[in-house]
């Protein structure tokens, strides 16, 4: 028909025929499609991923977020500051948990549960702590007094001696001068308060110590009988495919720090009681105050001996030039005899680094937190070596 109108042999063909399946979608349609999609998930995705910054369109806000942040910096920095006394004390508390810790897996060993080898090692301690405030404080203090009291004699028996005739014979006249003007210096009280910041900021540091040794002993409480729990609590931190290696390292770091501060405390007590007998046969003067002197000394890893024998030797000088001379060499071969025979077994169970890294350490931890820096600085340095022997340098073997 001419109106447009299908046939009926048309219509009874579309009729019996089936629906047409659509047409299957070309190569190019199909690109088209995909490309599209790819575009708008793109965009989607920048949208959406675009960092922060991006948004910052007005020079206004970015300089203010800027400024927010900074001042916030310097706030957390000031913080950090204020709080820096705690946080040491805190450091040390570890520490000495650390060093405890041997001990107390001694004890347990032989079947004495933690809380009794808890219980057991601080009485040891608070008895030697009260031994040492009974029979060595009030002797020390009487020997402080004495060295104070006898500098004047001391140097004018420098003077007489043939040493100093000999510096002088160097020197010239001058050195009599200078030896004047250090005398009158130091036996001037007001000078000595002058050093030390006045007596009333003497007895605010004297009650600021006493302060901060109790709660390090608090804390160190604390932290020996919670160890156990404060290293299964970090190790929830790592994941979970790789907390059997961490555990182990961790374990091998606790130990070998905590063998290395108990081998640190018996060697700087093997040096104190030299230096005590050394000035007691020798005649030397102040023999107990040299021999605590030793022990704060030489507790600085593998510089403090030697600062000790220079700095004990010279004060030896001012007594008697052949006792100082017998001081010097003797306590040089202990020094020898303590590090190739003494050193090697009662550090063996820690951990062994090379002697450049331990006096690299020790300079920069005790420039920047002073003694409590020098202890700590070897510990830090050794875990350190260990995280990258057994972390770093595997994942590097491992790159082709």
């Amino acid at each position: 028909m001419t109106d447009g109108t299908p046939s009926p042999a048309a219509r009874s063909d579309a009729a019996g025929a089936p629906a047409a399946a659509p047409a299957p979608a070309t190569p190019a349609a199909e690109s088209t499609d995909t490309g599209e999609v790819m575009v708008a998930a793109t965009r989607a995705s920048d949208r959406g991923g675009r960092p922060f910054w991006a948004h910052l369109d007005s020079p206004f806000t970015a300089g203010l977020l800027l400024t927010i942040g900074g001042l916030v910096a310097i706030l957390l920095g000031i913080a950090v500051t204020n709080i820096a006394t705690i946080l040491i004390y805190i450091a040390l508390a570890m520490f000495a948990a650390l060093g405890l810790d041997p001990v107390l897996r001694w004890f347990e060993r032989r079947k004495v549960k933690r809380p009794w080898a808890i219980t057991i090692v601080f009485l040891i301690l608070g008895v030697i702590a009260t031994g040492v405030i009974l029979l060595v404080v009030p002797t020390l203090i009487s020997q402080v007094s004495s060295f104070i009291t006898g500098i004047p004699s001391m140097i004018s028996d420098f003077q007489k001696s043939d040493v100093y005739a000999t510096l002088e014979g160097i020197f010239g006249t001058g050195l009599n001068t200078i030896t004047s003007e250090i005398q009158s210096f130091i036996t001037n009280p007001s000078n000595i308060a002058a050093i030390s910041g006045g007596l009333l900021k003497i007895g605010a540091g004297i009650a600021a110590a006493i302060s901060g040794g109790l709660i390090v002993v608090v804390l160190t409480l604390y932290f020996v009988a919670s160890l156990p729990a404060i290293k299964e609590s970090l190790m929830q931190f790592a994941p979970a495919r790789n907390r059997v290696k961490v555990r182990a390292m961790t374990n091998e770091i606790t130990e070998s720090i905590g063998s290395y501060l108990m081998g640190m405390v018996v060697l700087a007590f093997f040096n104190s009681i030299v230096a005590f007998l050394l000035h007691l046969v020798l005649g030397l003067p102040y023999p107990l105050l040299m021999g605590v002197l030793a022990f704060m000394i030489t507790i600085i890893p593998l510089v403090g001996p030697v600062l000790y024998w220079i700095t004990a030797s010279v004060i030896a000088l001012f007594t008697s030039p052949v006792s100082a001379l017998i001081f010097a060499i003797c306590y040089l071969i202990y020094i020898q005899i303590e590090a190739y025979v003494i050193t090697p077994k009662v550090m063996s169970k820690a951990i062994s680094i090379p002697g450049s890294l331990v006096v690299i350490g020790a300079l920069i931890g005790g420039t920047l937190l002073g003694l409590l820096g020098a202890l700590i600085a070897v510990p830090v340095t050794a875990s350190i070596l260990l995280i990258i022997k057994q972390v770093y340098i595997p994942r590097q073997d491992a790159k082709v």
